[in-house]
């Protein structure tokens, strides 16, 4: 199994890393404030102004460590990483694949709808017996909906751009009912429906915020097994994008980040007081809710759970890596299919 390693997330704006020896040294202001071994890491992620020698630079490229530098609100802006490893002939049968994708954006889209109707149902099993009545029943009705809209693409033959609207319908009904997820009664804690560019209150800037270390993630585990993350199945290319993180993504993030962001605020450990609202009506995280947030996503990725397909528990933070294996591994003709993951 693959060592989960660390990744070195730095959200203080002004701060300055640096190589000391075999070690990444983070300085405020001067002041040493953490010192962390480069053999413990598997990247770092950086947010708003700050500064990187270029030793460091140059010693997390050799070791194929990724600088990925984030604007303070989690947008991306640019990645540092060496020379690009994989396998020619894998890459190659990823775009041959990448022509006609049915049958893996089929179990793509498969699995993330019984991820969203898993989180639908757990929050039923969970809750209803506190939630109004007519919450249960909304939460009740979307999950049956999905479940309906998975037999459809499970036993149809069906073309790309029906398999994309399987999940565009799925993905409508679940955000539909997402704000009855939500048990504290802020009402600047509420979910008002999906918003991206830029996020239009709490709840979108904190799944904006985790969706962006997932795809961060994502990213790195297919380059970790050669794979190209700009050449997907499911979403389409589109210069910048990576296309095949989104797509590894999609299955994993009603679990991985839609579950941390309600546990963070049903936990009420980030509050309206977190988010800052900004001209045009954009809400971002704090600094401090950053934090929060950062620290609550590397515990959550220490958790077990047993990878079906692998027949093993496996840390979730390692679940993208194990996705990304069994995706090369079907491109190479070793399995019949691609076998998403299910959370259970």
């Amino acid at each position: 199994m693959k060592k989960l390693l660390n990744t070195l997330y730095v959200a203080t704006e002004g701060a300055s890393l640096r190589k000391d020896g075999e070690n990444v040294v983070v300085e405020v202001e001067g002041v040493e404030r953490g010192r962390v071994p480069l053999h413990m890491l598997g990247g770092i992620v950086t947010f708003g102004p700050l500064f990187v020698s270029p030793p460091l630079i140059g010693a997390c490229a050799a070791r194929g460590l990724t600088l990925t530098l984030l604007d303070r609100s989690g947008r991306f802006e640019a990645r540092i990483e060496g020379p690009v490893a994989g396998n020619v002939l894998l890459r190659r049968a990823q775009y041959r694949v990448a022509e006609a994708p049915v049958e893996i954006v089929k179990s793509i889209v498969l699995g993330k709808l019984g991820n969203q109707r898993a989180v639908l149902m757990r929050a039923l099993r969970d809750h209803a017996e506190t939630m109004p009545n007519a919450a249960a029943a909304a939460l009740s009705t979307a999950a049956d909906r999905i479940a309906r809209i998975m037999r459809r693409v499970e036993f149809a033959t069906l073309e790309l751009e029906v398999l994309r609207g399987a999940e565009g319908e799925a993905a409508q009904l679940y955000f539909a009912v997402f704000d009855h997820l939500i048990r504290v009664p802020e009402p600047e804690m509420r979910f008002r429906g999906r918003s991206r560019r830029p996020p239009l209150d709490a709840v979108n800037a904190l799944l904006s915020f985790v969706y962006t270390l997932l795809t961060h993630d994502c990213r790195s585990a297919l380059e970790s097994v050669g794979l190209d993350p700009a050449v997907g199945f499911l979403h389409r290319d589109r210069p910048g994008r990576p296309s095949l993180a989104l797509d590894l993504m999609e299955e994993l993030r009603p679990v991985f980040a839609d579950r941390l962001a309600l546990s963070l605020i049903n936990r009420r450990q980030l509050g309206p007081s977190d988010f800052e609202a900004r001209d045009g009506g954009a809400v971002w995280l704090s600094d401090a809710g950053r934090k929060i947030v950062l620290t609550a996503w590397q515990e959550r990725k220490k958790d077990e759970r047993r990878h079906d397909f692998v027949g093993e528990a496996a840390p979730l933070g390692l679940v993208p890596f194990l996705q990304a294996q069994l995706l090369s591994r079907h491109l190479r003709g070793d399995l019949d299919g691609y076998p998403p993951w299910f959370w259970k």
